[in-house]
């Protein structure tokens, strides 16, 4: 056997082991959510437990005050996205709020005219599965593709999914009496991360648009044919 037939047959069975795993992990497919989502938005926030809602939001918050909070979200100002399931809830919520350099706590870490924040959260039944990662690439990557190059979260040090996200993406952390502070820089955009953008939009939004059509359909065939209905 050749040296050149050994490495092909090499790359062919490592190409086999990486279409294996990757048929093992669910596809994440994130969404940029408009102002008609707030309805999706509320019930993903209701719905986290106590312990979640305080690493999210930095301090505890009564149902009314999440209410609020998703009532004045500002989606010509900051860009939400969104992970769904096949049932359309959100399976996590990536929150990307811009600000003029002058008002933020990393100042002086960019000459660009605004920074971005990121706030994250991930429902309890999709922990694990990568949701946090995918909403802050994404969330990057939208940070490149409107000229900031400079990404910064604030969160409490305990909260290990932001602080999982921030090291994994080589962020530099600053912890101080209970709180951390981590920013990234970033790359300036280019043809690919634009083309990327819009290609994962795309794809996100045609995923929507099937998951919608299908749950619409199930719940006329249930009605047509009472399948699902409750016994009298």
């Amino acid at each position: 056997m050749s040296k050149l037939t050994t490495q092909l047959r090499a790359r062919l069975e490592g190409l086999k082991r990486t279409i294996i795993e990757a048929s093992d992990k669910p596809l994440i497919l994130v969404k940029e959510l408009s102002p008609r989502s707030r309805r999706h938005l509320l019930r993903h926030f209701l719905a986290l437990e106590e312990k979640d809602r305080l690493l999210r939001f930095g301090t505890k918050l009564s149902d009314e005050l999440v209410t609020r909070y998703v009532e004045k979200i500002d989606f010509t100002r900051d860009t939400i996205f969104g992970v769904y399931d096949r049932k359309l809830r959100l399976l996590g919520v990536g929150h990307l709020a811009f600000a003029p350099r002058e008002t933020s706590r990393v100042s002086g870490a960019t000459v660009k005219a605004r920074v971005a924040e990121f706030g994250v959260s991930v429902s309890a039944a999709a922990r694990g599965m990568g949701v946090g990662t995918k909403l802050f690439e994404r969330g990057a990557m939208r940070c490149r593709n409107a000229d900031v190059d400079t990404l910064y979260m604030h969160c409490l040090s305990s909260n290990k999914v932001m602080m999982h996200i921030a090291r994994k993406a080589g962020m530099e952390i600053h912890r101080d009496y209970g709180e951390a502070d981590a920013y990234l820089k970033l790359q300036p955009a280019n043809s690919v991360t634009v083309f990327q953008e819009a290609m994962e939009e795309q794809v996100a939004m045609i995923d929507y648009i099937v998951k919608a059509n299908m749950r619409a359909l199930f719940k006329w065939v249930g009605k047509v044919t009472g399948i699902g209905k409750p016994k009298s």
